[in-house]
């Protein structure tokens, strides 16, 4: 599909950010949700009701190639914050135990935009919310009373520009329940299409639909207030959805997300922007639709008529709770690169986090020790590389690293992970254990999953048998 760059619809001239004139700079409202893929309606997916987001992309751009840097909360946040990599940060394990205090080298997007003079808060969009600075989770020390000014945009002062960051839980695990089977929604051909599967599928596509709900009640609000039409508005989530092989895994399911911005008299309405976007682009965007000068960053301000989309794209995945890994990778619109540098871990190693969340990884390991069900994602261990062609395999199913044909191929994308991993500084080679006692952080961690199974009234040891029967008493399903 030809490009369709937003280069050619952009007419935005910048404001100067002091004097007379900063009461004319626009308003930018981040709506951050938590673990979203692109299953919204604007994004052609049936059987989900999403029509808050699909009237903010008809009077905006929607963005259809837009990835995260990392596939979990805390390491992608530290990313769009700082616009800067979590890896070059030393911010890339989640929850990051010996956080690093950012040098002046490193501003942040909300620092930039204080200085700039603009009111910066950290809220649910609603001036009724619990009043109280909402999600932040970022994997560097920070003090959350002078990172943010507030939690809400009406504790600025009058005529005070705004930055917004709203933060929106859903669909973040827990999920709500559907009231309704959704057969029309299609699930990735990674999963086995079973009564389990569907049944939490159907609850994430519910979470999905409250999640469109709080958008609406954001959007509706800035109208209200007369705020629309000098607010910048960017929808977007935090990294991909979270399910077996999305979350906290480096494939598209982690990593795709959808992007939308909304930017009344400077945007087209209803434009479909194919260009590889990342969140790294957010800060340099947002500074330069608020007039401020940027500080040199790997991401791109989307409004610059020059710039046609990134080549590549970088994502990285380190520590996930208890659960230790390091895995790379680099994308082109054709081809996806992984590294794994630990092949000797199963892919299914223990996390406490998704045996206690995850009803699905449960069905795989059950269907697996049956005879029925069989997949790459079932082996004790991995390859130290995989490549996959996008355009004929987007589900990433076929691994062709090791097939002759595409030997060259292999080669230009390890050279290019090895060249990014030297320019950008990954701090992943660095062991965790120097600073962190790992084992402590393990017992902890599983301490937290007994205690998780035993409200339940269930064995942290049960059998996977026996933990399924429980999953399908309590998603309803026989």
């Amino acid at each position: 599909m030809k490009n369709v760059f937003l280069a050619a619809v952009l007419t935005v001239t910048f404001l100067l950010a002091t004097g007379a004139e900063a009461l004319d700079r626009p308003n930018v409202v981040w709506i951050i949700a938590d673990d979203l893929g692109p299953e919204l309606g604007c994004y052609d997916y049936p059987d989900v009701a999403t029509p808050n987001l699909d009237r903010l992309a008809a009077a905006g751009v929607k963005f259809t190639h837009a990835f995260s840097t990392a596939p979990v909360c805390s390491a992608s946040r530290t990313a769009f914050q700082t616009g800067h990599y979590q890896t070059t940060v030393g911010g890339h394990h989640h929850d990051t135990r010996d956080k690093p205090v950012l040098p002046a080298s490193i501003p942040t997007v909300t620092g930039l935009m204080q200085q700039a003079g603009y009111f910066v808060s950290n809220g649910r969009g609603s001036k009724l919310a619990e009043k109280r600075p909402a999600k932040s989770h970022f994997n560097f020390v920070y003090t959350s009373a002078d990172f943010f000014d507030g939690f809400d945009w009406s504790q600025r002062a009058a005529g005070q520009p705004f930055f917004a960051q709203v933060q929106i839980k859903e669909p973040h695990r827990t999920f709500v329940k559907s009231g309704r089977p959704r057969p029309a929604a299609p699930i990735p051909p990674y999963y086995p299409d079973h009564p389990v599967t569907r049944a939490d599928w159907a609850n994430y596509l519910a979470s999905i639909e409250v999640l469109d709900a709080k958008v609406g009640a954001v959007l509706d609000r800035l109208d209200d207030e007369g705020l629309a039409e000098n607010t910048l508005v960017i929808f977007f989530g935090d990294h991909g959805r979270p399910h077996v092989r999305g979350k906290q895994w480096l494939y598209d399911g982690g990593l795709h997300l959808p992007f939308i911005v909304r930017w009344p008299g400077k945007l087209r309405p209803n434009t479909v922007d194919h260009r590889l976007v990342s969140l790294l682009d957010l800060m340099p965007t947002t500074l330069a639709a608020a007039g401020v000068d940027l500080p040199d960053l790997p991401g791109a301000n989307l409004f610059d008529a020059d710039w046609q989309g990134h080549q590549r794209l970088f994502a990285a995945r380190d520590r996930c709770g208890d659960a230790l890994d390091r895995i790379r990778s680099v994308r082109t619109r054709q081809f996806k690169y992984i590294r794994n540098f630990h092949p000797e871990l199963p892919y299914l190693q223990h996390s406490g986090y998704k045996k206690l969340a995850y009803p699905v990884e449960t069905l795989m390991k059950v269907m697996h020790s049956q005879g029925r069900w069989d997949a790459p994602l079932m082996s004790q261990t991995r390859p130290p590389e995989e490549l996959y062609d996008l355009r004929v395999d987007p589900h990433e199913m076929s691994n062709l690293a090791g097939v002759p044909a595409y030997e060259r191929t292999l080669t230009e994308f390890r050279e290019m992970l090895d060249r990014w991993i030297q320019e950008t500084g990954d701090q992943g080679a660095v062991d965790e254990g120097e600073t962190v006692d790992l084992d402590a952080l393990k017992k902890e961690k599983w301490a937290t999953y007994e205690k998780g199974m035993k409200r339940r009234g269930l064995d942290p040891m049960l059998s996977d048998g026996d933990y399924l029967k429980w999953w399908k008493k309590e998603l309803g399903v026989e």
